[in-house]
């Protein structure tokens, strides 16, 4: 009886460590093809600029790779490279109220993203388009605190998806 209990857990045990030897606890699944990583700036070519967002993007991909990952990031010559530009920022009404003014607006950005693989190729993609939104209300100003949250919002979706994208291949 002892024998069949000691067979038992040790199938268990072996499965379980065979079944988790592909992922890892950041979400990607498998190794990583490259040892660094590089973000170039990001350029605000939206038709409604809204200056800073450029930096505060490329920062917040940045962080998502380097705290995700074990790569380290670099300035040049990266294994894997993220480029592109933010080509939407804009602000649309969502709902009315009774006297015709907006209740709730929404701020939307898309993010067009190249994705370079030195060392893999067919993992590269050009010219994909990741977009998020943050909804607030008609009666605030996003300015100040209310911006920088509503960019939070949206910067750490989008930031998200792109590694999802990218490395994790979900």
């Amino acid at each position: 009886m002892k024998t069949i209990k000691n067979t038992i857990l040790i199938t268990i045990v072996a499965l379980c460590l065979s079944s988790c030897g592909a992922y890892n606890f950041t979400g990607t699944t498998g190794k990583i093809d490259g040892k660094t990583f590089q973000v170039n700036r990001f350029q605000n070519v939206a038709a409604l600029v809204e200056p800073g967002i450029e930096r505060t993007f490329t920062l917040k991909l940045q962080e998502i790779l380097q705290n995700q990952t074990n790569l380290n990031l670099t300035n040049s010559n990266g294994d894997l490279v993220y480029e592109g530009e933010i080509i939407e920022y804009r602000i649309t009404p969502m709902a009315a109220t009774a006297s015709q003014t907006a209740a709730q607006n929404r701020l939307s950005i898309t993010v067009n993203v190249r994705y370079t693989n030195k060392n893999k190729e067919k993992d590269n993609f050009t010219d994909k388009k990741f977009s998020f939104y943050y909804d607030y209300p008609g009666t605030s100003q996003l300015t100040g605190a209310d911006l920088s949250t509503g960019l939070d919002v949206i910067f750490t979706r989008i930031t998200q998806d792109i590694f999802n994208e990218s490395l994790a291949k979900w």
